[in-house]
């Protein structure tokens, strides 16, 4: 074979549908998929945190409880830093997914985007 005919070769196996699939077309759905569970999955969390903080402040108002404001800014970055960890997680395990990383990475931001 002649250098033309191996680099129309390659050339050709790049683009398969094959070869896109497997390396762009299914990392990038997994990472999508991922990206708009883990969005759904915050937006509960916010909702159940927020519902927590408001019955705290509720019952700090009849006297049942006692509420600081260092704790609560402590619990706060706590769940922030946890947040943080498990989103750099996932995106770290989603991009490992093929050898670049990029189309599983491209396809959680956008599942994030639109979750």
């Amino acid at each position: 074979m002649n250098d033309s005919a191996i680099a129309s070769n390659t050339a050709g196996d790049i683009f398969s549908s094959t070869f896109l699939l497997g390396n762009v077309g299914a990392p990038f759905v997994i990472g999508m998929a991922v990206g708009y569970f883990a969005k759904k999955m915050f937006r509960i969390a916010l909702f159940v945190g927020g519902a927590i903080i408001v019955a705290l402040f509720a019952c700090e108002y009849y006297g049942i409880v006692d509420i600081s404001d260092a704790n609560l800014q402590s619990a706060a970055s706590t769940a922030t830093d946890a947040a943080k960890q498990s989103g750099g997680f996932l995106i770290d395990r989603v991009s490992s997914i093929t050898s670049k990383g990029v189309s599983g990475g491209a396809g959680f931001f956008l599942g994030f985007k639109l979750g």
